[in-house]
């Protein structure tokens, strides 16, 4: 009875992350392009950074520092 309990609350949250999700994409305020392009360049300079010690390359800075502030 526990385990049915738990399995309806985590349903229900999972719904209302992703409506949530789903509101904030297509919302015509939301910089969804600029979000997602700052989020995949900060984790491209966070993979650089990873792999440098491999590569020879130098440690450029970046990762979730360098995200912008949007709104």
């Amino acid at each position: 009875m526990g385990d049915q309990i738990i399995s309806g609350v985590v349903t229900i949250a999972t719904a209302i992350v992703g409506i949530a999700i789903i509101a904030v994409l297509v919302s015509k305020n939301a910089n969804t392009g600029t979000v997602i392009q700052a989020a995949t360049g900060g984790f491209a300079s966070d993979i650089e950074a990873a792999v440098s010690p491999i590569t020879g390359g130098g440690f450029t800075g970046g990762g979730i520092s360098s995200l912008t502030q949007v709104g």
